[in-house]
């Protein structure tokens, strides 16, 4: 175990600003890059394009423009190369993947299925008379 840990190197911290912003922009290079390999994994063809993928990545980069200590950018980019890692590595399953990139920017899936329209005269009266 110590040997394992040994091999581990975490990446110096960002001196200045400018050059966390720098790591930013590899980071979503990275990631960008990775995405087919992502789609292919996943079998995501059928689901989504590449292009909403990566405006997916860019809108969870741009939630953390307020953000100027280097020091959180590193540990935001430290969290995203894990992720990218863990997707990468296959270590999520279709379903996450979907649920968290794809489905979660624009809340739910629109249900495809016609429904009826029409409410039953015992649903009416049941809802003028319950409180749920």
């Amino acid at each position: 175990m110590a040997s394992a840990l040994r091999n581990v190197k975490v990446p110096p911290n960002s001196a200045s600003l400018e050059e966390a912003r720098l790591r930013v922009f590899d980071f979503f290079r990275t990631a960008c890059r990775s995405l087919p390999t992502v789609m292919e994994i996943y079998n995501l063809d059928d689901v989504v394009p590449v292009s909403q993928l990566r405006s997916s990545v860019a809108s969870q980069i741009r939630k953390n423009t307020h953000v100027t200590n280097p020091k959180v950018i590193d540990m935001l980019l430290f969290k995203g190369f894990e992720e990218l890692h863990n997707v990468v590595n296959h270590s999520k399953q279709r379903h996450h993947i979907i649920g968290q990139y794809v489905v979660g920017q624009q809340g739910q899936v629109p249900d495809s299925a016609s429904k009826d329209p029409a409410i039953s005269p015992f649903l009416k009266n049941f809802y003028t008379t319950n409180y749920f």
